[in-house]
Formats: C-alpha cells, sequence, structure tokens
C-alpha cells in the first residue's frame, strides 16, 4: 500500500474568525472545570475545525497533530465512513439499554473478539479505558477470590479509584492523600533498560532481572492472596517502553504457575498504535482480559472494554457479575467502532502504521538522535515512539527531573513551545517527547513532523552539559 491510497478527510478549513475563537475561549473559561489542571493557569486554544492528521483554531493556525489528541485518534480526524457509520445509526435509534439486543453492539463485540488473540471471544463494553481497567480487576477479583493486583511503577492505567491506584506515575499521588484511592494494589519495577533497576547492560539480563524481580514480589505478597497483575503491553504514558523479548512470555508463565490472571491494558497501544491491532500480538501472548478504548473507534462516541477469556467467562455463567453502566455499549458507540475496524482493514491502515513506524518515524528519530546531544534515547514502534531527553548522554541525567513542575520543566516547556509555534502539536511528559500521529499518517507528514522536531531539539541541546 502507498499512503497516496489513504482516504482524503473533510472537512475543509474554513476562513478565520478570531472573533468567535475568543467568545469560545471566555466561555470555556467562566465554565469549565478543565483535566488535570490548576484551573487558573488554563488558556485553552479554540478549535475551529479538523481534518485528517490536522486541526486548526479561528486564527486559522494549522497544526500537524503528533499527538493525536490523547493518543486515541488512530484512524486520523473526520473519516467519513466512521462519520456516515454515526449519523445512519442516529436516524435509526441513538440509545437502547443494554439490556437488549443491538445490531451495532452485536457487531462490534463480534470484530473485537475475532481480531483478540486466544479464546477472548467476549466484550463487556465500558465508556473509556478507565473503567474498563476498573472492571477488569473487578473481574480478576471475584475469578480468584483474591484481593491484590500487582502493578508498574511506570504506568498510567485511569482516573477512577481503583485505576488511579493502580497507575505509577505521580499523578496517584494527590489521589492517596485525598484519600480517595483504592486498596489492595502493589507496584514493581517493570523492564526498562535505559534507567534499568537492575543494573542490567542488555535486554536479556533486563528482561530475566525484571521477571526474577516479579516472582520474588508474588512471593513476599503471598501468591494466594493475588488476583491479578495488570500491565501495559507497552507503557504509554509513563515512556512508550517496550518490552523485552521473552518478557510478557514470562509474566504468563508467572500468572500460569500462580493461578494469577494477566490483564494487558491495550487501551493505548491497541487498534493499530504499535502496528498490530493488539500490540501484545508483536509477542505471540495471550493474557486472560484485554482492556481497550480509545483507538477502537479512535474516540469519535467514547467507548472501551473488557474481551473476556472463555474460562473467565464461565465464572459468571451463573453468577450474577455485579457491575454495569447504562451506556454499556451505546449503539453510536459501537456503529462507530465497527465503522472505524472495517475501514482499518480495508484501507489497511495498520499495516500502513508499521511500515511508517519502520521506514520513516523510526529511522528518522534515530538520525535525530546522532546529532543532538539532548536525545539520550529514541524508542517506540508503529506510531507509538518516544524521545527521552537529557542534560548529559554519559550520565543519563534526564533533562527535567521526574516529577518536574513549575520552572523545572523549562528546558521542555521550551521545546514545546516552539513546536505548537511552528504548527506542530505534540506531547509531552517530564522528559519526553512523544511522537504519536494518527496511524494514517503519511510518510511526507511524518517527515514535516520531525523537520520540525528537529529544529526544536536545538533548543533542549542548549541544556545538555556533556
Amino acid at each position: 500500500m502507498t499512503t497516496a491510497a489513504l482516504p482524503v478527510h473533510q472537512p475543509t478549513q474554513g476562513a478565520p474568525d478570531p472573533q468567535r475563537g475568543e467568545r469560545i475561549r471566555a466561555t470555556d473559561r467562566a465554565h469549565l472545570f478543565h483535566n488535570w489542571a490548576a484551573q487558573g493557569g488554563v488558556n485553552p486554544i479554540p478549535v475551529a475545525g479538523a481534518s485528517g492528521r490536522h486541526f486548526w483554531d479561528y486564527d486559522g493556525k494549522r497544526y500537524l497533530d503528533f499527538s493525536s489528541q490523547f493518543i486515541n485518534m488512530n484512524i486520523g480526524h473526520g473519516h467519513p465512513k466512521v462519520v456516515a457509520a454515526i449519523k445512519e445509526q442516529a436516524d435509526r435509534m441513538c440509545m437502547i439499554a443494554s439490556t437488549f439486543a443491538n445490531e451495532q453492539r452485536g457487531e462490534a463485540a463480534r470484530l473485537i473478539a475475532e481480531l483478540a488473540p486466544g479464546d477472548l471471544n467476549h466484550v463487556f463494553f465500558t465508556n473509556g479505558g478507565a473503567d474498563a481497567n476498573e472492571h477488569a480487576i473487578r473481574m480478576a477479583r471475584m475469578h480468584t477470590g483474591r484481593p491484590k493486583v500487582l502493578s508498574t511503577y511506570r504506568s498510567y492505567h485511569g482516573g477512577t479509584a481503583a485505576a488511579i491506584s493502580l497507575t505509577g506515575d505521580p499523578r496517584r499521588w494527590a489521589n492517596e492523600n485525598s484519600g480517595s484511592a483504592a486498596g489492595n494494589t502493589v507496584h514493581f519495577f517493570g523492564p526498562y533498560l535505559y534507567r534499568s533497576h537492575f543494573h542490567a547492560t542488555t535486554e536479556a539480563e533486563e528482561c530475566a532481572r525484571a521477571l526474577a524481580h516479579l516472582e520474588q514480589v508474588i512471593a513476599f505478597e503471598g501468591p494466594s492472596t493475588i488476583a491479578a497483575v495488570l500491565l501495559e503491553s507497552i507503557v504509554g504514558t509513563a515512556g512508550i517502553l517496550v518490552p523485552p523479548a521473552g518478557y510478557l512470555a514470562g509474566v504468563r508463565e508467572l500468572c500460569d504457575r500462580y493461578g494469577i490472571v494477566f490483564i494487558a491494558d491495550e487501551v493505548m497501544s491497541g487498534f493499530g498504535r504499535a502496528g498490530e491491532w493488539f500490540a501484545i500480538d508483536h509477542w505471540g501472548v495471550t493474557p486472560d482480559l484485554i482492556t481497550f478504548a480509545k483507538g477502537v473507534n479512535s474516540g469519535y462516541v467514547p467507548l472501551g472494554g473488557v474481551v473476556v477469556s472463555d474460562e473467565i467467562y464461565e465464572t459468571f455463567r451463573d453468577v450474577v457479575y455485579p457491575g454495569g453502566l447504562t451506556y454499556s455499549g451505546h449503539p453510536l458507540a459501537c456503529a462507530a467502532a465497527v465503522a472505524a475496524i472495517t475501514a482499518m482493514r480495508e484501507e489497511r491502515i495498520i499495516e500502513n502504521a508499521a511500515r511508517v513506524g519502520a521506514e520513516v518515524i523510526g529511522p528518522g528519530l534515530r538520525e535525530l538522535a546522532s546529532r543532538h546531544p539532548s536525545v539520550g534515547e529514541v524508542r517506540g514502534m508503529g506510531v507509538f515512539w518516544a524521545v527521552e531527553l537529557v542534560r548529559n548522554r554519559e550520565t543519563r541525567e534526564m533533562l527535567v527531573p521526574y516529577a518536574a513542575t513549575g520552572t523545572q520543566s523549562r528546558p521542555v516547556d521550551e521545546v514545546v513551545a516552539f513546536c505548537k509555534e511552528n504548527g506542530l502539536w505534540p506531547v509531552y511528559n517530564y522528559n519526553r517527547i512523544h511522537v504519536v500521529p494518527p496511524c494514517t499518517i503519511t510518510d511526507e507528514e511524518a517527515r514535516e513532523g520531525l523537520a520540525i522536531l528537529d529544529q526544536a531539539l536545538s533548543i533542549a541541546d542548549k541544556y545538555t552539559d556533556g
């Protein structure tokens, strides 16, 4: 497939209307309470429209979306087939309770189960990724009769009570301080060779030592108390950490040995992001539960869920599952999922993501790393990449410290500001820039974004000392 085969998206950009943009901004600031933000510092850009891999504001400024918004717009903005499917379903029926059978709901479940590995043949729909993880945890605890769930320090699993408790990144701290976090969660160190907790020097060492560490945590916590191990197949927000060969298979073996449920969090890495339908497919491993959201329909209508193995399904054949949501399997969301999955297949969008990652983004980022002393490491696959920024390549000191706030984050803030000023919208997290465009990105667009990032990294270089 060539990138020219990808569909032309609508709408097109209209004339600038700055006054309307300012009215929208004023209304936002008067009434909206923003996510993950100190409200007094929020100054959002009013967005007028979006198409394909771009969006634009009311001043007429156009941005190449290297963020896929919240790393969920896998199929790009305004895909005509998905938009048409939502409209068609809305004309027929906007909402029906989850107690009824619905054509789009059933078809979405069938398609997702068909894509999942092994005997994961059943789908429980949620509204998004956090509640998908909440329900997966509940299923695992009921299936095993055990209370504890293990997850890594470098992870993000959502903002609800149990999901934020299992999250490893610093957003967990304030929730724990407020008393809103759930209990019976235990964190451990996953593999991360560049900053190895295990003093490893090769991927094989990192894999073996990380698995030995996990088994030790299981032993000290008591295998009979552990319901599940919850892992992002590829760690997303906390670093785009691709596991070494053998690690996920090793986790699978440990879970089998101790009767623990293996939950693969594919909320961010699933549906093409890593160049496969599910990232875990790269390693041929089948978990007991898969959680998903984001890319399943690119967020056109909120949707998430849990793909359930036959064995766990049987636990609830004659026992009531104590959970559900009013909007579980919402027809509009499921219609969007059916259309998105179908388009991904017909237009070979998964293959495009894998190819662009292997042929354009990966080589391009490695070339940038060879020229910029601020780049310590680049890593990723598909359209799921991280650029790790350092002050010194020898010591690997982070360009900004872990959990940086205020002026501590200035070097990366300046890099990001340059990107935005020049029409590139990136994702960043502490000392990393994440390159995560839609799976439909063209070679030309990828190179355009990398060229802007190249210039921006010259700012980071000024902060290096070695």
